[in-house]
């Protein structure tokens, strides 16, 4: 608890303001989550190695890309780049149902901090880590002999959705992990993530599936992200005669935006009533 103690120490002889002490207490519980990587590097590699191994068994072994004209590989390393961004949910869930059922945020109550910089701690410290996943994977990617063709804006306009859908399949988590309340029912609701990712495009084109479900697969939200992710950088798989295949980058921008607003929140407002 000492990294807290500094991050509020002394802030009534700095005269600092509300808004300063949230950015202080939030930073300092970004360090606390850090600091956790350092002591269970294990769990973080094992993050980081995951989805890499996925996208190698499906490039290599089951062969991905189904239903698609063109490179499969360049079909598929940007679905499962989408797809890496549910990926790792579980160990931000686990973290904060520990910090419930160990006391940690009673033990944060008593100290003067803001006590959503809890959350937004834990929240910049997954961001921080999907970057470093994203990374990995567009390294092995390359490897692998995916390219993008758009140029360095349009991968960064990808990069951006992506790290959008991520940050809204964060705030689910966190209000999932409220929910569930204790570590040992995380993997339980964890299991909810296969199916949104399994259940869309990342693998194989809506065209090769039937009818009903493809139209569902098409209106998967991570379906939005990967169509069109893959048509910034010029993949194949980046277009279709559907309405959301042709509007997947505003469905791409529509369906985070819209889940962070329902689950934003209800994660603020649950934990506040944890706080009092």
């Amino acid at each position: 608890m000492s990294a807290v103690g500094t991050g509020t120490a002394g802030r009534s002889a700095r005269g600092a303001t509300t808004i300063s002490w949230a950015v202080a207490d939030s930073w300092t519980m970004t360090r606390r989550e850090l600091a956790h990587w350092a002591r269970q590097p294990v769990r973080v590699v094992v993050g980081l190695v995951f989805p890499v191994m996925l996208l190698l068994m499906f490039n290599y072994l089951v062969g991905g890309g189904q239903g698609v004209d063109g490179d499969n590989t360049e079909f598929l390393v940007p679905g499962m780049l989408a797809l890496t961004m549910a990926f790792g949910l579980e160990s931000t869930m686990l973290a904060v149902t520990q910090d419930l059922t160990k006391g940690v945020i009673d033990r944060f109550r008593s100290m003067p901090m803001v006590s959503g910089s809890v959350l937004v701690g834990r929240s910049v410290a997954d961001m921080l880590q999907s970057v470093a996943a994203l990374a990995v994977m567009i390294g092995v990617g390359y490897a692998v002999g995916w390219r993008w063709h758009n140029g360095v804006a349009a991968a960064l306009g990808a990069f951006g959705l992506l790290l959008l859908l991520r940050f809204a399949m964060l705030w689910i988590g966190i209000q999932l992990a409220m929910v569930a309340g204790r570590p040992e029912m995380v993997q339980a609701v964890q299991i909810l993530v296969w199916p949104i990712g399994f259940l869309s495009n990342v693998f194989a084109a809506p065209e090769s599936m039937p009818g009903g479900l493809g139209a569902v697969v098409e209106w998967n939200p991570m379906s939005a992200t990967a169509t069109a992710v893959r048509d910034l950088f010029g993949n194949p798989g980046g277009a279709g005669g559907s309405w959301a295949a042709e509007h997947a980058g505003l469905l791409a921008v529509g369906w985070p935006v819209a889940l962070i607003a329902v689950f934003f929140p209800l994660a603020v407002r649950r934990f506040a009533r944890l706080s009092h």
